[in-house]
């Protein structure tokens, strides 16, 4: 969210730049969970799916990711199945393991003292609830029973990315936030896929933040918008999106610095030219199937014209 922008304000860009992706040949939109956080709008992630999934037409869109340890998985099978339903074959189901907010309010989501442990049981839960009726179940997801909606796991570590290959589930690396072990991560689950009834062979997704400008000039001037938000999140500060700056000198410490481009560090920065150069260099380092793009933009209009630069340097 803008600083000083309602909700509704955020979610018609947020749909905007859906449907601008979509009009550009973008695969897939993905929509957090996130709670108790100012700034941050995409709490009802299910909800946020079938708004943008019924203002758009073909493009998939999905969780990245819903945080499994604070929902019960019939919940969960019963909202997607529903998704899939209303907009079959376009749906995503991603599962992420942290509970993406803090103690207290994961305790109000989920009381029943339940939380990362779980997961994998909660996992294979779903798998079950979304697949084909067995004789005798007892427990169904109806709607979801027989949608078999895919479902991804999302990973900022090695735990997720030895569960996604051990199930033979597509893997998703959360880079954009998490960069410091994706080669490893990426490797150890290519290393240790074991097929299934799901994926013949291994599928990685790398998420990466993004920020495509005009200009090398511009690029780093609007980067600046992406550097106070991280900083206000180790701030313990509300994560509004603020306008870019000239400088950022006087907003950190040299530390803070430090831990911001560390945080940010597959952050792909420039013009046309130069996001092409840093992607063939990423790309000649990692093996992956897929790219995702966060772009931390303040001006919709300019984060919807990264679209297009991303599209002109994908068709290049």
């Amino acid at each position: 969210m803008r600083e000083g922008h309602t909700v509704s304000e955020t979610l018609k860009h947020t749909t905007s730049y859906a449907q601008h992706g979509e009009a550009l040949g973008f695969q897939r939109f993905w929509l957090a969970e996130h709670h108790n956080m100012e700034g941050i709008s995409s709490s009802a992630t299910s909800v946020l799916i079938g708004h943008i999934a019924s203002a758009t037409e073909s493009i998939r869109v999905g969780s990245g990711g819903v945080m499994l340890p604070n929902h019960p998985p019939l919940v969960i099978a019963e909202q997607f199945g529903t998704l899939e339903s209303l907009h079959p074959g376009r749906i995503d189901l991603g599962l992420g393991r942290a509970p993406g907010t803090d103690p207290i309010t994961s305790q109000a989501l989920r009381r029943d003292g339940l939380g990362a442990e779980q997961f994998p049981n909660d996992v294979a839960l779903l798998q079950a609830l979304l697949g084909p009726l067995q004789a005798g179940q007892r427990l169904k997801a109806i709607p979801g029973a027989g949608t078999q909606v895919p479902i991804w796991l999302l990973g900022s570590s090695l735990y997720s990315a030895q569960l996604a290959a051990q199930k033979g589930l597509p893997y998703a690396f959360a880079g954009h936030f998490a960069p410091r072990l994706y080669q490893q991560a990426i490797k150890l689950y290519r290393a240790h896929f074991t097929p299934s009834a799901t994926l013949s062979k291994p599928h990685v997704m790398l998420a990466l933040p993004a920020v495509p400008a005009e200009t090398n000039e511009e690029a780093h001037r609007l980067a600046t918008t992406s550097y106070q938000r991280i900083l206000a999140l180790f701030r313990g500060q509300p994560l509004w999106l603020r306008p870019p700056v000239t400088s950022m000198a006087e907003h950190w410490s040299p530390e803070e610095e430090a831990g911001v481009r560390g945080f940010l560090d597959l952050q792909l920065i420039g013009d046309q030219d130069s996001i092409r150069t840093q992607l063939e260099h990423l790309l000649a380092r990692v093996e992956v199937d897929e790219l995702m793009f966060t772009v931390d933009l303040y001006d919709p209009d300019k984060r919807r014209h990264a679209l297009d630069i991303l599209a002109a340097t994908r068709a290049s």
